[in-house]
């Protein structure tokens, strides 16, 4: 997977990403590991939105754990060569016509608006449902994981 990323230099993060990596998720941590040590390095660029910042802390709230929310949020802001984006009228705008288009659910729709707008070619999730995206390439992790 990381030979395709090489052909981008700003990646697009779904949230899904974050939590194979955070919470060491069987399969997937080791596929998506070398994405983020791109990252941390600087020979790849990461960005993703607000929306991956309220997706990670939901479940450590609901758990009562807000130091594990805690240590999310600083994670996700202190890493290296990762853009986390907000939203602007343009941004729903572009998100509005990514939903009119593909079909999107709302917050989907949203974190590759922010990914587009800053500049992303490529997106990197594991929901099927975004192949339908053709403003930049959906790379799904599940059709790497027998790869790992």
């Amino acid at each position: 997977m990381i030979d395709r990323l090489s052909a981008h230099d700003l990646v697009g993060l779904d949230t899904s990403i974050f939590i194979y990596h955070l919470e060491g998720v069987r399969n997937y941590a080791e596929l998506v590991a070398p994405v983020f040590d791109a990252i941390e390095t600087g020979s790849l660029h990461g960005v993703t939105s607000l929306i991956t910042l309220l997706e990670l802390v939901v479940r450590p709230l609901q758990m009562g754990r807000p130091d594990i929310a805690d240590e999310y949020e600083v994670r996700l802001e202190d890493f290296p060569n990762l853009t986390i984006r907000g939203f602007s009228r343009a941004t729903v705008r572009l998100a509005s016509t990514l939903i009119a288009q593909h079909r999107l659910q709302g917050p989907d729709a949203m974190q590759i608006a922010a990914c587009l707008q800053h500049g992303a070619t490529a997106f990197v999730t594991n929901d099927i449902r975004l192949r339908r995206v053709t403003e930049l390439e959906i790379i799904i992790l599940n059709d790497f994981i027998d790869v790992v």
